[in-house]
């Protein structure tokens, strides 16, 4: 069905052009352990359960929002990973070639209305929008998507239509899954990689008044 527009929302699959620009320029990274980081793949016993959430609170995110699937010649770009919205998740798959789908998940239920969002890549165009089994299959004048509820959450898989085809997100989308922990240690960053917390310390801000800079000599040492 063709649907009319309402405000915009910006959605994960409209965000890929912005992307690729930066997975073009650095290149992509493999998780460690396989393709599309691999459910059970790493040998080693994963970190116990509050490391790894303790690196999620460090992305902004929390474990149990963090997803993977895998697709036939796709692979995980580590340096994609990242927050979505509040305490979402989202990362990108790429090929060598230039293909690339997105995968995210996001607090919510769609239902009738996950077809009634405008398109944010063309506000007031046409979106089109059909089931496909157990999930929604949505497109734009540039991207197409497949999203559907899972254990409280929007999981959705999607891209530019030049950068992947509909079989493949459809594939990657049933495919897709919560991260087990070893998943978990493969995706999230490890703390020593996370930005500092604490605000740096300066030694020309006087411990009184109103915090205007002591510009004397030795101030700063």
């Amino acid at each position: 069905m063709t649907l009319s527009a309402r405000p915009p929302r910006l959605r994960p699959v409209l965000l890929t052009a912005a992307l690729a620009v930066a997975l073009a320029g650095c290149g992509t990274q493999a998780a460690p352990g396989s393709e599309a980081a691999g459910r059970g793949g790493a040998s080693a016993p994963a970190p116990d359960r509050a490391e790894l959430e303790a690196r999620a609170k460090l992305l902004q995110t929390v474990a149990d929002h963090v997803w993977v699937t895998e697709a036939e010649g796709y692979t995980l770009a580590r340096q994609s990973v990242g927050v979505l919205g509040d305490d979402g998740f989202s990362s990108f798959y790429t090929t060598p070639d230039g293909g690339q789908f997105q995968l995210s998940a996001e607090r919510g239920s769609p239902g009738e209305d996950v077809c009634e969002e405008a398109s944010a890549d063309a506000p007031g165009g046409r979106v089109t929008c059909e089931r496909d089994g157990r999930q929604w299959y949505r497109t734009s004048d540039l991207g197409h998507e497949y999203a559907r509820a899972r254990d409280g959450l929007v999981v959705r898989v999607g891209g530019a239509l030049r950068e992947v085809d509909r079989a493949t997100l459809r594939k990657a989308a049933l495919a897709a899954h919560r991260a087990d922990d070893h998943e978990l240690d493969q995706i999230l960053p490890p703390t020593a990689d996370a930005p500092a917390q604490q605000p740096v310390e300066r030694g020309d801000l006087p411990p009184v008044g109103d915090g205007a800079p002591d510009n004397g000599v030795g101030a700063s040492g």
